[in-house]
């Protein structure tokens, strides 16, 4: 009589990723750089639509699905979400631009109105995620703060320009003007916290530029996570 070994299939050894944070912080930063340009008033408008649709969300999002796959559930929280931030408002703003919904918006004050309630919206979801980023770094609790600025100056003057019945553009809005400017700040760090990770990932996991400790270190919460968003792979 044959002999029938048992075996046991063991599972494969996941293979080890790059790191999709750098990519997923390039492209929110580049994205939001000339947005806020424009809301600033030095760059014309519409020159972000393309980028909102395939950088900040195309790209983003996918950033986002990649720290899905490495367990990151802030980062994979974080890109997801704005990804889908950036490809609503792109979206929104083609419509509103290039169909009669454009026309039936302006002529109510609803455009500027529901941009309004738009950003108020993802404001509350960045307190939340602000809050969460004091435990990653200080880099990346940045770039939660300023855009926290940004997304409630930019909703408030929404809504002053829609109370006041004038177009919503910084040269009249001088919260959207300082929405704007707060946006570029916004850039710059999720551009710095992009170019250390980078640049760590080239250095086998090691700091190269500060990106300063997380403000709160304490065990109590847990984000469910294996890594966090900033935090370079190990060497291996």
């Amino acid at each position: 009589m044959a002999v029938v070994e048992e075996t046991r299939a063991t599972p494969a050894a996941a293979l080890p990723v790059a790191d999709p944070a750098p990519l997923g912080l390039a492209a929110f930063a580049l994205t939001t750089f000339m947005l806020s340009g424009h809301n600033a008033n030095f760059i014309p408008d519409l020159m972000w639509v393309g980028l909102a649709l395939f950088y900040g969300g195309l790209v983003q999002l996918l950033a986002g699905q990649w720290e899905f796959r490495n367990q990151n559930t802030f980062g994979s929280t974080a890109f997801s979400t704005y990804g889908g931030f950036w490809l609503s408002l792109g979206i929104f703003v083609i419509l509103a631009e290039t169909t009669k919904l454009g026309g039936t918006l302006s002529g109510k004050n609803d455009l500027a109105n529901g941009l309004a309630w738009f950003l108020l919206s993802f404001a509350i979801f960045n307190f939340y995620m602000l809050l969460w980023s004091s435990r990653i770094n200080l880099a990346v609790f940045g770039v939660f703060l300023t855009l926290q600025i940004t997304e409630v100056l930019l909703a408030i003057g929404f809504w002053v320009a829609a109370h006041r019945g004038v177009a919503p553009t910084g040269a009249e809005v001088g919260f959207i003007r300082a929405g704007g400017w707060a946006g570029i700040v916004t850039a710059a760090v999720a551009w710095y916290a992009s170019a250390a990770l980078v640049l760590a990932a080239m250095n086998n996991g090691r700091a190269i530029l500060p990106v300063g400790k997380a403000l709160w270190t304490g065990d109590r919460f847990s984000f469910g996570q294996r890594r966090r968003l900033g935090q370079a792979h190990p060497a291996r």
